[in-house]
This record gives C-alpha cells, sequence and structure tokens, in this order.
C-alpha cells in the first residue's frame, strides 16, 4: 500500500503553526501533506501567487514515525468558483497555477459541479460538508470525472467539530457514494490545529460512516492520494508541450534534392 497523505492543510497559519501541523502528521504517520492556499473569486482583490517552496518554510522537515524519511511537502491551490466566468483563469495558461503541485476546484453549483467533472484540468473536485447540497449529483459528470482520473474530496474536520455539520457531512458523502460507487475519493482534514488531526485508520473508520468500504476506506487515505499527486505531475508536465509531426523519410528526401528556391515553396 502508498504511503498515508493528508491533501489539505492551511497554508495561510503562521510559520509555528504549520511547523506544529507537519510534526503532528508526521507523528501520525503521513508520508506527505498538501498545503492549501485558497482563492476565493467572490472576495475582491484575489490573485493566484506564486506557491511559496516547502524548503523556504521548514528548513528541516520531520521524520515519519516508523521510517527513517522526512514527510513530502506538495503546494496546492483550491478555487472556489460561483460564477461560470470564474473558471476561465483555469483554461487559460497561467504560469503561476502551472506551479502547483495539486490543483483543486470547489464548486458551489450544479452546472459549475459538471463543467469542474468534465472539462477543467483538475486534479480535485471539492464536495461542500458544511451545508446541504443545493443540487444532486448526477451519473454522467461523475463518471466523466472518474475516467479522466479527478478525484472527489471530502472533508472530515468539520464532522468532528459539529453535530449538524457531522449529518451535512455524511448525507452529501452518502449522496456521492450513490453514484461514484465509492471510486476516486480522497479524505483529508484541512485540520488548523494538531489536535484537529485524526491518524490514517481512523479517518479510514470516518470512511466506513461515509458509506465507504473498508479498502476503499483505507484508499482514500492512501492509494487515492498517490494517484491524485500523480495526476498532478502529469498534468504539470504535459503544461506547454509542443507537438511536432516527423515527415515521412521518403518526404524528407525529396526535398533533400530540390533547389533551394523549390524547397523554400515547398515549406511555405
Amino acid at each position: 500500500m502508498a504511503g498515508f497523505a493528508d491533501l489539505n492543510l492551511p497554508q495561510g497559519l503562521d510559520k509555528k503553526s504549520l511547523q506544529s501541523l507537519l510534526e503532528a502528521a508526521a507523528h501520525l504517520g503521513y508520508s506527505a501533506v498538501a498545503l492549501n492556499h485558497v482563492v476565493d473569486f467572490k472576495e475582491k482583490k484575489q490573485e493566484i501567487v506564486k506557491p511559496v517552496s516547502p524548503s523556504e518554510l521548514f528548513p528541516s522537515l520531520p521524520i515519519v514515525q516508523g521510517t527513517s524519511k522526512r514527510i513530502k511537502v506538495l503546494t496546492r491551490l483550491t478555487l472556489i468558483v460561483s460564477d461560470p466566468s470564474h473558471c476561465n483563469l483555469l483554461r487559460s495558461t497561467s504560469a503561476n497555477i502551472r506551479l502547483y503541485d495539486i490543483i483543486a476546484v470547489f464548486p458551489k453549483t450544479e452546472k459549475l459541479f459538471h463543467i469542474a467533472c468534465t472539462t477543467l484540468d483538475v486534479d480535485l473536485v471539492c464536495i461542500n460538508v458544511t451545508e446541504k447540497l443545493p443540487f444532486y449529483f448526477r451519473r454522467p459528470p461523475v463518471n466523466m470525472a472518474i475516467d479522466r482520473g479527478i478525484y472527489f474530496e471530502l472533508l472530515y474536520t468539520h464532522a468532528i467539530k459539529d453535530s449538524t455539520m457531522r449529518r451535512y457531512t455524511i448525507s452529501n458523502a452518502i449522496s456521492l457514494m450513490q453514484i461514484c460507487k465509492g471510486k476516486n475519493i480522497v479524505i483529508s482534514s484541512a485540520a488548523e490545529r494538531p489536535l484537529e488531526l485524526r491518524g490514517p485508520y481512523d479517518v479510514a473508520n470516518l470512511g466506513l460512516l461515509f458509506g465507504l468500504s473498508e479498502s476503499e476506506a483505507k484508499a482514500a487515505v492512501s492509494t487515492n492520494c498517490r494517484a491524485t499527486m500523480l495526476h498532478g505531475e502529469t498534468r504539470k508536465s504535459a503544461c506547454g508541450v509542443v507537438y511536432t509531426v516527423k515527415k515521412p523519410r521518403k518526404v524528407e528526401e525529396e526535398e533533400a534534392t530540390l533547389p533551394a528556391c523549390k524547397k523554400a515553396k515547398t515549406q511555405a
């Protein structure tokens, strides 16, 4: 099994708080975490900045419990979209967007959820767990997202803080499971304090409440997280690639025998 990962630790915390979260995550057995920079386009003066290198924030990363390896820290960008025009930025070739290891989108409407699943070049689609969903999940966009290698993220911190949000979390998760059949699910924390973090096996047990099987719940904090990271690597490497078509050898030989003036005309 791949190592455990938590792909959602808020980046907006101060350096000391982030260090405490990293140490707690490593102590609990997480081999990788992602620092999440959130951009909400409803708020004014929101811009996508370059991700901060983990090496600048943390001169020395903690050792993962039970191993001799240091915890891996990734950068993540989450865009909260409430209008179709907000999706245009993700379709653009923004240099700063391409620098993030993971790109997630948090759609607020059914139309935006459909767009996120079917057309946007993202790695994660976030599911709202703090209120009752204003729409029902539909099979075609969910299946399209699964086919494209996109994963759906559920957060558990809200469920352990408040009983009302716990009901929303479980209800919305079960609604999703009925459509996706437990496939392509990632469970993250969004924890702001070490006490809000839970160990990987505790998180997997929470996944059972969300309607996942035992193997699916374990995958939601391990192999599915790894697949999300690999999807992000593939997306980053594909950006800016220029594809060229090699001419057949026969055409190359014929062009080589042409006079210079005819060569130029042929190439034009």
